[in-house]
């Protein structure tokens, strides 16, 4: 299956968004990260918006970041939503490209199945995994990230040990 520009585009976005999701991002510079068209992520970015997984601010400190969590962000349901067709062949369309043995065709069957089965993979991982480590995503991209160090084990306290004063012999 091959997914269009679009898609991949779309998200690449979302994984530069939640790299550092609590940062405002730019289409300037996550089309620099990536080496893409600004033009293009342009087209990408508002429909990612009118989706619900971006929000955008526009005028001087604009820029978008995620709406939502990433753990809450199914990769299945982002290519769903930004794929017009997701069939594998032409007479997986609406009009089954005019394939005369359409209407009895098993191929078209094994295609639908396949591609519901690529679906279901997407479906069980989110964008937060996409994008471990944060910090070496981060590096790649050029997206500065506050990375926060892992918690440390408690040590635990060890009891004081009190001298015995010496008690002079014969006393």
């Amino acid at each position: 299956m091959k997914l269009t520009l679009y898609t991949d585009y779309g998200l690449r976005t979302l994984i530069a968004l939640a790299v550092a999701p609590d940062r405002r991002h730019t289409v300037t510079g996550i089309s620099a990260a990536f080496g893409i068209s600004r033009n293009h992520l342009v087209k990408v970015v508002a429909r990612l918006a009118d989706l619900g997984y971006v929000e955008t601010t526009r005028g001087k400190g604009g820029g978008m970041r995620l709406a939502r969590a990433p753990e809450q962000i199914r990769v299945g349901r982002v290519v769903r939503e930004l794929e017009s067709g997701l069939g594998v062949v032409a007479c997986l369309g609406d009009d089954g490209d005019g394939c005369v043995i359409s209407p009895v065709c098993r191929l078209k069957g094994l295609f639908e199945e396949a591609t519901q089965a690529f679906l279901e993979a997407l479906d069980g991982h989110t964008l937060d995994e996409l994008v471990k480590p944060r910090a070496s995503m981060a590096r790649l991209l050029g997206i500065p990230v506050v990375v926060e160090a892992a918690p440390q084990p408690a040590i635990p306290a060890v009891p004081a040990v009190r001298k015995a004063k010496a008690v002079p012999a014969g006393r």
